[in-house]
């Protein structure tokens, strides 16, 4: 008989949902009930899911009280946050999920402090000796123009980003090889590329912006790294290679085995002592040189791919919050395959209630 275990997982409308909640069903030795809470009630994950509940935002003060009673009324075994501005509550509450018999898969507060700011990461990395991209913190337009031609533009393409930001969310990248009527006729609206005219015009009559770092644009190769830290020691590290990527998604990737990239990764992750399912961006540079992009502390959107490679992270960062012996034969990574994602729905009656069309009766 299977072993009963109840995973509760947070932004469960977000796109690593469905990667997780399949990842979990997969798994063979337990029977796993999985409870959903996303702050948004019209959500596909809602229908993959046990039970579901509408919860708050991050910064809600009722925030971490909604939480743990949740836990406690349903028994909850463990957490799994895939909402980045959750994190910094999880790990400063994690203690009272503990009491209450709950375990919840996430960093401590002082590492989280730095992988959750770029702008401070990067300045971390740069004094713990590592290669980071060239990069200045822009608080003003005018330090984000001065780090612009610092940093070489034009003549060097450059990108730039909010230090607290999730996904895609403000990344551009400023390239003058770029044909600016090729991108206005044939590229998508979702373009990342920005002209520098268009970047000054938004700028104007702004004292403040967002504290943004400003970067060299790195131009080759892109990495997800997924990695299973255990209080600082990593377990696994499984680099995928981004083939294609939509709206900050990878929809096509490859599992890769490369020594420098996986080398790279598994020393930052240990020098900050990050703990649990955790995400590292890279791209190689004009020498093709690994350089950190951002560390997203957290459960990826395409973890799924690691999953049908043989190493189910989700599953085994459940068992690690647990203290359940993990084996060397479920670190096995099939390197090599590939993955295509593609668009699949859910659907709900006129009460809510998520069916299956082909059976047509509710689920």
């Amino acid at each position: 008989m299977k072993a009963k275990l109840t995973v509760l997982i947070t932004g469960c409308g977000s796109p690593a949902a469905p990667g997780v909640i399949q990842s979990l069903r997969s798994v063979k030795a337990h029977d796993f009930s999985i409870i959903g809470v996303d702050m948004d009630a019209d959500n596909a994950g809602r229908g993959l899911v046990d039970l579901f509940f509408k919860g708050p935002k991050a910064d809600d003060p009722d925030f971490i009280h909604t939480l743990l009673n949740l836990a406690r009324a349903h028994q909850v075994d463990c957490i799994l946050p895939l909402v980045t501005k959750e994190l910094p509550a999880f790990a400063k509450h994690r203690e009272a999920f503990n009491r209450i018999g709950t375990a919840v898969s996430v960093s401590d507060e002082k590492p989280l402090a730095y992988a959750l700011n770029k702008g401070r990461l990067f300045h971390f990395l740069k004094d713990k000796g590592f290669r980071v991209p060239d990069f200045h913190v822009a608080r003003t337009p005018s330090e984000l123009k001065s780090a612009l031609a610092d940093l070489g533009y034009p003549k060097r393409a450059v990108c730039f980003k909010p230090t607290e930001s999730d996904g895609s969310r403000g990344f551009r990248v400023l390239d003058q090889t770029k044909d600016r009527f090729d991108l206005l006729f044939h590229a998508k609206p979702t373009s990342v590329y920005m002209d520098e005219k268009d970047l000054y015009h938004l700028l104007k009559g702004r004292n403040k912006i967002p504290e943004t770092v400003v970067m060299e644009y790195l131009p080759n190769e892109e990495y997800s790294v997924d990695l299973l830290m255990d209080r600082g020691k990593h377990l696994i590290a499984i680099p995928r290679l981004r083939q294609r990527v939509e709206s900050g998604i990878s929809v096509r990737s490859k599992i890769v085995k490369e020594d420098d990239v996986i080398d790279y990764a598994v020393e930052i992750a240990e020098t900050l002592g990050l703990n649990g399912n955790i995400g590292i961006q890279i791209r190689r540079d004009d020498n093709g040189i690994p350089k950190i992009l951002e560390i997203n502390p957290r459960i990826q959107g395409t973890i799924v791919h690691c999953t049908a490679a043989g190493v189910n992270l989700p599953y085994l960062a459940v068992k690690l919050a647990l203290g359940l012996p993990i084996q060397q034969e479920e670190l096995k990574v099939h390197w090599g395959l590939s993955m295509v994602r593609y668009w699949k729905e859910v659907f709900f009656d006129e009460k809510g209630q998520p069916i299956d069309f082909q059976r047509n009766e509710s689920t």
